[in-house]
């Protein structure tokens, strides 16, 4: 790697849903919250499997695995919590994480392909995807919708 490319670097946290890897922005990651009590009740938005409490705010929890991996989520280990932006506003959101997780810097390649995927890094021969909760949980929300 050049200077020039370490300059370009980011942190990334690296987390495991189910037997994939995937990153976010470190700067979108709040914190790493032990398996506490998820609340389930009823309700039809895609993705959310329920809530968490954290620091006296309640969480959404969006089980991301099946729409990522195609298969069911395995038992979980600990949440990500990130933020979520809408506009100038931003609140938090979990996601159920299966493994181990770890904060790397590298240098990233833009995708455009599939929609909730910003780019793709390489750590330890590995190509990673990095994830963009915003775009994730809108493209579930509209795939679900019925045709109008």
């Amino acid at each position: 790697m050049s200077g020039t490319d370490t300059e370009n670097a980011q942190s990334y946290v690296l987390l495991q849903i189910g037997e994939r890897r995937f990153a976010l922005p470190a700067s979108e990651v709040s914190e790493l919250a032990p398996p506490v009590r998820l609340h389930q009740f009823p309700h039809n938005s895609p993705l959310v499997s329920g809530i968490i409490v954290r620091r006296g705010r309640l969480v959404p929890v969006y089980d991301v695995c099946p729409l990522l991996t195609g298969k069911d989520s395995p038992t979980h280990q600990f949440y990500l919590v990130a933020r979520r932006n809408f506009g100038s506003a931003s609140e938090p959101a979990a996601i159920p994480v299966s493994g181990d997780s770890e904060l790397v810097t590298a240098d990233t390649v833009q995708v455009t392909s599939p929609a909730y995927v910003s780019g793709r890094l390489t750590h330890g021969g590995e190509s990673i995807e990095v994830l963009d909760l915003d775009r994730l949980v809108a493209f579930e929300s509209r795939a679900a919708q019925p045709n109008s």
